[in-house]
Order: structure tokens, then sequence, then C-alpha cells
């Protein structure tokens, strides 16, 4: 070969090593990756075996791929078929190093291992197996290149091995100082690469366990709302997939990438995030009373007040023989009636759907009754509690309400200050649109419709439909499937969830998925589906 031949020889060869170079970098695919370093590899040599190892959990060396062109052999990486063969040990039973194999001493060592003949070998290497082998299956291996992958910080993160260097004839070689250079070379490259996308894979764990530790944190908070972040993705994701299923309609077009899908799924786990700076007290207030502790004794023990009195009364007036015909019945009646105004009192305490404005009023003419207490006459009630006992729905005050709404808000500017990589860059939008209805009237932004991405619009929907399902709310029991489906579609006549992506939620049977696997049993009851989408 000439200088010229030369020079141009090994421009092709430096152009090639940059452009797998690029594609190994750009390769998200584990396996992909995998197959590319030994198809450039086998490139290089005409290699007619290749195997790559990894070092897995244990320290061992684990097959990833293995193949063989003559024997028409592929197992592992994208093949479908599993390798059926333990990882090599690099270390044997006494804790000496195994050296005689050679792949393991490659990754011992770190040096390559460059074999003319295995069968002639001088070099102490063990290759009882791979005649056997060679026995069994009328196979010739003959020489080897062993080639160790190191990381950015020069550890072993795995090795390649090539069998049977080829010329353009076919004829087995050996492998030349040229094919073991770039053979090194690419391993350095696919080392890289391989560490990369490890890294990447290793933050994006990390990223997901600190969110789901948020997640969790949230709801080991209240007692009550346990497992709320972790149940809202499950549907979400259950009916995005529904989603991209569906052939017709306004959503037939509707797809997503892997990216935006994990996109959604991590909106969906953080959509509550902004609950840790809600009081404990407002989020687990599962009387109209509690604070710290339940007020409804504190007036427990007034009314115990007031039939002390009444009894002291009549004893004195027994005493004093001024007593009238009926005295005993009135007595009666008075007692009777402090224990029907305490029992209505702690029926009031527990929030309802609506509280009657005729209850309403009672709770006020009790409030009117004068009680003696700390040397002075006071009212039975206090305003406050009278304002909380008659609080029309739940068990929330309009202000308490607004601090609980007020979750979404903090929810979107904790997710705003995140430097999100572009892929992510949609997650506080979808997270903090959840609780947005589509005539306006939903909060923090009041946004429409329109104005709603279509994942907002699902997470929407799968948070309404947990919360109405959930059996640990300190307000209410879990409701019916029936009664949350029921409600579900009054919200879709009034335009506060999608229809149409309603209708979808319905009919692909999402609803009755997550109930069979995260619903009582209890709960689960017959869908008249026709009347809930009509």
């Amino acid at each position: 070969m000439t200088d010229q031949n030369k020079i141009k020889y090994l421009q092709e060869q430096i152009h090639r090593l940059s452009e797998i170079g690029v594609a190994l970098s750009t390769e998200k695919n584990t396996d992909r990756l995998f197959e590319m370093i030994l198809d450039e590899a086998t490139r290089i040599t005409k290699a007619d075996g290749r195997t790559l190892y990894t070092v897995d959990e244990n320290g061992n060396l684990r097959f990833e791929i293995l193949s063989n062109d003559t024997m028409n052999q592929k197992m592992g990486g994208t093949s479908g078929v599993e390798i059926p063969y333990y990882p090599v040990k690099l270390y044997l039973s006494n804790g000496e190093p195994n050296n005689s194999n050679v792949s393991a001493y490659v990754a011992l060592t770190g040096e390559t291992v460059n074999i003319q003949d295995a069968y002639e070998t001088k070099k102490g290497f063990d290759f009882t197996g791979t005649k056997a082998f060679d026995q069994k299956n009328n196979y010739r291996s003959k020489s080897f290149l062993t080639v160790p992958l190191k990381n950015h910080e020069n550890e072993i993160i795995g090795a390649m091995q090539l069998i049977n260097a080829r010329d353009e004839q076919g004829n087995v070689i050996s492998f030349d100082k040229n094919m073991q250079e770039q053979v090194e070379s690419l391993s350095s490259q696919g080392a890289v690469a391989l560490t990369n996308k490890r890294l990447v894979e290793e933050l994006k764990t990390l990223f997901e366990a600190f969110i789901k530790l948020i997640a969790t944190a949230i709801d080991k908070k209240s007692e009550y709302t346990g497992g709320h972040c972790e149940r809202v993705p499950v549907i979400t994701m259950m009916l995005a997939d529904a989603l991209e299923n569906t052939k017709d309609g306004k959503f037939k077009d509707f797809t997503m990438n892997p990216e935006e899908r994990y996109e959604l799924y991590i909106a969906a786990w953080l959509h509550d995030c902004g609950k840790v700076a809600t009081p404990p007290h407002v989020v687990d207030k599962s009387t109209k009373l509690e604070t710290i502790f339940d007020r409804i004794e504190l007036i427990r023990t007034r009314m115990e007040i007031l039939k002390r009195d009444a009894e002291i009364a009549f004893l004195k007036r027994q005493l004093n023989g001024n007593v009238p015909g009926n005295f005993d019945q009135m007595y009666y009646d008075q007692i009777k009636e402090i224990d029907e105004n305490m029992q209505f009192l702690e029926s009031c305490n527990i929030g309802g759907e609506f509280m009657l404005p005729e209850k309403q009023e009672r709770v006020k003419n009790i409030a009117k009754q004068q009680i003696y207490l700390g040397d002075e006459t006071q009212p039975f009630l206090s305003r406050e509690e009278v304002k909380n006992l008659n609080i029309p729905k739940g068990t929330l005050l309009a202000e308490e309400r607004e601090i609980i709404n007020d979750h979404i808000v903090i929810t979107i500017e904790m997710l705003e200050q995140l430097p999100y990589p572009k892929q992510l860059k949609n997650v506080p939008e979808f997270a903090g649109g959840h609780h947005e209805k589509l005539d306006g009237t939903g909060y923090p932004k009041g946004l429409k419709g329109n104005e709603m991405s279509t994942q907002a619009k699902i997470m929407a929907i799968a948070d309404i439909y947990e919360a109405l399902t959930a059996a640990d709310r300190p307000y209410k029991d879990g409701k019916k499937l029936s009664q949350a489906m029921r409600i579900m579609g009054y919200m879709k006549n009034d335009y506060h969830i999608d229809e149409e992506l309603f209708e979808i939620f319905v009919k692909s049977g999402v609803y009755k998925k997550y109930a069979d696997k995260y619903i009582a049993d209890t709960q689960i009851d017959k869908v008249d589906e026709d009347a809930v989408l009509d």
C-alpha cells in the first residue's frame, strides 16, 4: 500500500469512527447501543463471532449479546433470545482473581488480550470450555481479541470479545495491530456512550425517586389523603392510553411519544406538591369544629353543665317543697331537650353534601341559650362555633377552602422554579391545570376549555375520579361507583370536564379497570353508562 493510500485509508477510518461515535452518543436504546458497537467491530475485523459483556451488580461479567455468523447464532440484544449462560465470575470461590478466563482477566486488568490461536497459546488462559464447545458444534475457535470497556473514570464496565477475524476470502486470520487499535478506539467510544446513557438513566431514576419521595411525604402528611398522589398518576396514564387508542372524534389524532408520556407521568406525580405548605389542621379537618382537636367535646361538656344545673334546680325545689305537680315531667323534658340538642349538634358537626336552612336556624337558636361559665353568663355557642357548625357543605369554612385551593398556586410556583429540560417544560402547565374547568369557573387561572391542554384535561378527570371514590377522606366515605360516575356525568353536562374525554373514560372501561384494582368491593356497583353519558 502506497503512502497516499495509507493516508486515505486512515482518513476513512477516522471519519468512520467519528460517525459511529456520533451514532453511539445519540442512541437511546441500550440493546441497540450494544449491537452498534459489535456491528462496527465486525465491520473492522470481519469477526465470525462476537460477545459483549457488562459488569453486573455483583461484580461479574454478564452476557449482553452473543452471536456467531457461521453457526447462525444470535442471542441477547434485540434478538429476543435469552442467553442461557451464567455470568463469568471475576473471582474464584477462594477469593483469587479468575485470571485463567480471558474475559475475566481483561475485566480485572484493563488490558487488551490478542490471541492468534487459542489452541496453541502460551499465555496461561484456560480454553478447555472453548475446545469442548468446538467439538460439540464442529467449530474451530482460533483467533481471539478481547478488549475492555472503560468509563470516564477509567473503571471497567464491561468487555468485548471477537472471535476469528477473516480476510476478504473468508479465511480465518489473526487480529492484526491495526484491527486491535481500531477496536480499542471503538470500545472507548462505546464505553463513553454507554456510561453517558447509564448516567442519564441514573439521574432519571434519582429524579423519579425524589418526586415520589415528595408525593409520599404529602400523602403521609395526612392520614386521610394517603395514596392520592400515587393513585392519580395511575388513572392519568390509563386514560392517556385509552385516548391514544381512540379511532374517531376530536382526539383521533392524539398521540404521545415516550418523552411526552414521561412528561405527563411526572406532572401527575407532582400535581399536588403545593400541599406541603397546606396546614395539616385544614387538610385533616374531619369535622366542622375540628382544629387541633374536635371542639364538639367542649360543647358536650357545656351540655353536661346544663344538665347539672337543671338537676341542681330540680333538687333545690324539692328541698324547698315548692314543686308543681308536673315538675318531674318538666325536668325530664328539659334533660331530653338537652340530649336532643346535643345529638343534633353532633350530626351538624359531621360534614355533608348540603345543610338545610332550617337546621342552620336551629343552630343559631341553640347558640342563644345562656350558660354560666367562668363567673359569667354567656351564649351557649360562640360566634365561631356557630359559623363552623353552619358550614353548608363539607367541613371547611370559605377561608379554609381558600387555603386548600391555594395549594395549586403554590404547586405552580414551585414547579415553575425548576430548570426543566425541554422534554419536561410543560410539567407546570399540566400539573397546575387539573383544577381548571372548561366553563372558566375553575382555579387558579379561570382557564376555559380552549385554553387548557389535553393533558391537563386528562389530569382533571383523574383527580376528580380519585377524590370521589377515595375511602380515606376526613369528611366523607368513598362513594359508590355509580354515584361517582353520576356526579362526573353532571360535571360533564355543566362543562366542568371535557365531554368527549369523559366519554372515552367511560366507554374504554378505564373507570372499571381502576376500580377493580383500587376501589373497595363494597363501593363497586353497576353503572348505567348510557345514563351517565346522557
